[in-house]
């Protein structure tokens, strides 16, 4: 089951009795969660019906033990649980009698719904209560967008707002704002603020409105930089050295982006996908597809090459063996002349 079809079952008025949700995209995880509070439990008597626990505090079996108690003065509770240990291989103190869960999954609670909260990336499938829940059709994944998703996800929460975002501005966003949901939707509300009801939002809008973090403008020096324009890197360059950002932490961030440039050239060429590249290397998908393309124009041995350079100059900057802002200007001039 995926999450669309487990929305469309509790609009109808027909949630499951266990859910369990995992995964590291946090801002869709908690909507999911939301709506499944809108949809089945009154604002009214939330205090009664909604019940919080944790499983690194609380036994599985006491957990257990509240979704059997019939619930008071309400139809339907709801018990949200965080967990690292039943259905993921996280580790805790606690001692639980997992065969109670096991038990009273086979036979649920229509009264009660159990839902679990997990941030991983993936679940335990060794574990006989993975294997029960997918059994019952209750597990969910949260996991980031792939680039093409993220992109299509930000023109409709544009859309929603009533303005529109063509391609170039999207793209624009990611890279200025990156890529984190609950990040995105106030830089959505922000710029389709600004350009009114039923305005489009445009790049220059975006470039505007929207602030580079340290991350992204290095982003940017990398992408000046191996496409030849030093003039545009160095002026970024200067432009952070203005904002009092340090050498050392802009030369590994250049570091960091030449190294993923080389990972992602190497999954790609042993037949990764990009989504399977972003899990091997825990990067979000959108990132690894920027990385492609940049290193798309340069072989290994030229990327392997910079990083080696970067790493020579990291060492000498910190040992005081050459100025930090030269060896910054040489070795952008090194890199754009090949």
């Amino acid at each position: 089951m995926d999450v669309k079809d487990a929305l469309k079952e509790i609009k109808r008025g027909e949630p499951r009795s266990l859910y369990v949700l995992y995964g590291t995209e946090k801002y869709r995880l908690q909507e999911f969660v939301s709506e499944l509070i809108n949809r089945t439990v009154p604002e009214e008597n939330r205090d009664l019906a909604i019940t919080k626990m944790d499983t690194s505090e609380t036994a599985i079996e006491q957990v257990v033990e509240e979704a059997e108690t019939m619930p008071f003065l309400v139809e339907r509770k709801l018990i949200l649980v965080k967990d690292q240990t039943i259905f993921a291989s996280g580790k805790d103190k606690m001692e639980h009698r997992v065969d109670r869960l096991l038990k009273y999954m086979e036979s649920p609670l229509e009264s009660s719904i159990l839902v679990f909260l997990i941030q991983a990336d993936k679940l335990d499938e060794r574990k006989k209560t993975v294997k029960a829940a997918k059994a019952a059709g209750g597990v969910l994944s949260f996991l980031p967008f792939g680039a093409e998703e993220l992109m299509q996800w930000v023109r409709k929460e544009a859309e929603k707002r009533s303005s529109p975002m063509d391609q170039e501005a999207i793209q624009t966003l990611l890279n200025n704002a990156g890529t984190n949901l609950q990040t995105l939707v106030v830089e959505i509300e922000k710029l389709s603020l600004y350009a009114g009801q039923g305005q489009a939002i445009n790049s220059e809008m975006v470039d505007q409105l929207i602030s580079r973090t340290t991350e992204q403008n290095v982003f940017r020096l990398v992408e000046d930089v191996i496409n030849g324009k030093v003039d545009s890197a160095l002026s970024m360059l200067y432009e952070l050295l203005k904002q009092k950002e340090e050498p050392i932490k802009i030369l590994a961030l250049i570091i960091r982006q030449i190294r993923i440039m080389l990972q992602v050239k190497e999954l790609t060429g042993r037949s990764f996908s990009q989504q399977q590249a972003a899990s091997q290397l825990g990067l979000h998908p959108y990132a690894v597809k920027l990385a492609a393309e940049q290193a798309r124009k340069h072989d290994s041995k030229a990327l392997a090459k910079w990083l080696s350079e970067a790493a020579d100059l990291d060492y000498a900057m910190k040992t005081g063996r050459v100025e930090k802002t030269l060896g910054l200007e040489m070795l952008m001039m090194k890199m754009a002349a090949r």
